[in-house]
């Protein structure tokens, strides 16, 4: 027997995409308007396979959260790179070679896309992140574009809140 559609399935539905251009990134001790870019959590999970007679099953495995980058500006001031190398310094300080505990430099990362009139229609919350990767921009003298930092983050887990 024929399936019978239904007719709201083929009609058109309103809807408002989200945009990539809205959105605001919360960190302790970073100003987010100097944040210019971040990409989404991204989560993997293997499979494992199990051997079962003259057959294979696969199930779950484990789950791994992938590294997120920042792209911001550094602006005169606040200075972005200060910023950055103050987190930098609450789990390695270069001086002295000291290592901090993990209660210093974890942090919670908040990204929040937001809707067309301002409103947050999306939360994501990065638990524990701290910096593994930290570039400061070039300078070169045949340009007068502006200096960008990119900031990799590791983190334990995330939550999408809403």
């Amino acid at each position: 027997m024929a399936q019978v559609i239904d007719p709201n399935e083929l009609m058109f539905q309103a809807f408002q995409p989200k945009v990539s251009n809205r959105f605001i990134l919360y960190v302790d001790g970073i100003p987010s308007f100097i944040c210019k870019k971040v990409n989404r959590p991204t989560i993997a999970i293997e499979a494992k396979e199990l051997d079962h007679i003259n057959t294979k099953r696969k199930i779950q495995g484990k789950a791994n959260w992938e590294n997120v980058t920042i792209e911001m500006y550094d602006p005169v001031v606040p200075s972005g790179a200060q910023a950055v190398m103050e987190w930098v310094r609450l789990g390695y300080e270069s001086v002295t070679g000291r290592a901090g505990y993990a209660d210093f430099y974890k942090k919670n990362v908040t990204i929040n896309t937001l809707g067309p009139v301002g409103d947050k229609v999306e939360e994501w919350t990065l638990f524990g992140a701290f910096i593994v990767n930290a570039t400061f921009g070039d300078l070169e003298w045949a340009t007068d574009d502006p200096i960008n930092i990119s900031v990799e983050l590791a983190y334990d887990y995330a939550v999408l809140q809403y």
